[in-house]
């Protein structure tokens, strides 16, 4: 484990992460996070001269970075030593390409039978699309979900990459790789996790798909309880341009609404499909007559479930954010903090994230894999230079 990291709930668990991009890291960054020791493996292409990783490479924080040439005719071997002291490996290339490089299943699950073996893909190890080429933009679009975002009679709107690549991706991993851990410590016997974004992106989705099958959802975007249909659970424009969100669906919730806009509209009435148009009208009217920050102001506090929508960078500002450490600051980087809490094995963000390769040495060490000097000789294993800058080095 990186010196001076905090145990958390997975303290002693092992884990390789096969360099790549998205969820696969975000997934690892969320096992480290949780007390793991994780390891990432690089290709030798990402050694560079002044080296990569430090502070805003946020998603490798917390691991250490190992350069192995998985096509030398020794790199296999050496990650598979690796495998044998580990409890999980992940992993995000398309179907086969592990197996091609002679590191699939079959040969990790042999030299290590308890061993959780995490794949991230888009489309999954199987089915007709299994072998192309994708992002998270299609996956979602595939699902219903990007469909079921937007204004009414827009286009779907994007939700960044949160609701495939993180959510029903890098999320959904983490899951099946942790329920696989718990079934290997009852049974010794460890398993493949296929974790396909669209798998996880709809699942996600099994609240809306009961209230489409109940006909409490349009299959229409900008229509519905929560996509901004209903003018009580909206986003305005302010006097300055900003905008807040207004989330005020429960009835006592709306009613102080109305109190304090201090509206001319029957809170009863709520529900009357009839008088939507002139309530939207008039709470846009009304959040336009001041600035994000007065309305911000006024609702702190209150029930009526009114919030300013804020940009990336003030969020870490934010006294609540701030308090409870959702976004912290670190080393001049604003980054998530570690989630969820815990009130016994306490999680917390590692280091910086390493340069690719600046840990090869050491982890072959620890881990305890035979004949370092030879496969870092032969170029199997490669070491980073060691005159990094120290922002990018591991901890």
């Amino acid at each position: 484990m990186p010196a001076g990291k905090p145990a958390g709930p997975l303290a002693g668990c092992r884990v390789v992460e096969l360099g790549g991009i998205g969820p696969g890291p975000f997934a690892g960054m969320l096992l480290a996070d949780l007390g793991a020791e994780v390891v990432r493996v690089d290709r030798p292409d990402r050694v560079p001269e002044v080296g990569t990783g430090g502070p805003a490479d946020v998603q490798n924080r917390g691991k250490r970075s190992v350069v192995l040439d998985l096509k030398h005719p020794a790199g296999p071997a050496i990650l598979l030593d690796l495998v044998e002291r580990a409890d999980v490996l992940i992993e995000g290339f398309r179907p086969g390409v592990t197996e091609r490089l002679g590191v699939g299943p079959p040969e990790c699950l042999a030299r290590n039978p308890r061993l959780v073996y995490g794949r991230m893909t888009g489309w999954g190890q199987s089915g007709p699309l299994a072998a192309s080429a994708g992002h998270d933009i299609t996956y979602i679009a595939l699902t219903g979900a990007l469909g079921a975002i937007g204004s009414a009679g827009g286009p779907p709107q994007i939700p960044l990459n949160l609701v495939g690549d993180f959510g029903g991706g890098g999320c959904y991993l983490v899951i099946g790789v942790l329920a696989a851990l718990h079934a290997a410590g009852r049974t010794g016997r460890g398993q493949v996790v296929d974790a396909a974004i669209v798998d996880g992106t709809a699942h996600l989705l099994a609240s809306t798909f009961g209230k489409l099958a109940a006909g409490g959802w349009s299959d229409e975007r900008g229509v519905n309880q929560l996509d901004g249909g209903w003018p009580f659970y909206a986003v305005y424009e302010t006097k300055d341009g900003r905008h807040v969100a207004v989330g005020a669906l429960e009835p006592k919730f709306y009613r102080r609404l109305v109190e304090l806009l201090e509206l001319d509209v029957d809170p009863d009435r709520q529900h009357d499909r009839s008088t939507w148009p002139e309530v939207r009208q008039l709470l846009a009217k009304r959040f336009a007559e001041r600035t994000r920050d007065q309305w911000a102001e006024l609702f702190e506090g209150t029930d009526a479930c009114v919030a300013p929508v804020l940009g990336l960078g003030e969020a870490a500002a934010h006294p609540h954010v701030a308090t409870r450490g959702s976004v912290i600051c670190r080393d001049g980087v604003a980054q998530p903090g570690a989630a969820p809490r815990f009130s016994v094995t306490a999680s917390s963000p590692g280091a910086a994230a390493p340069a690719a390769g600046a840990d090869t040495r050491a982890v072959l060490d620890d881990w305890g894999i035979a004949g370092v000097d030879e496969v870092l000789e032969a170029g199997a294993a490669v070491q980073a230079p060691p005159d990094l800058p120290d922002a990018t080095r591991g901890s």
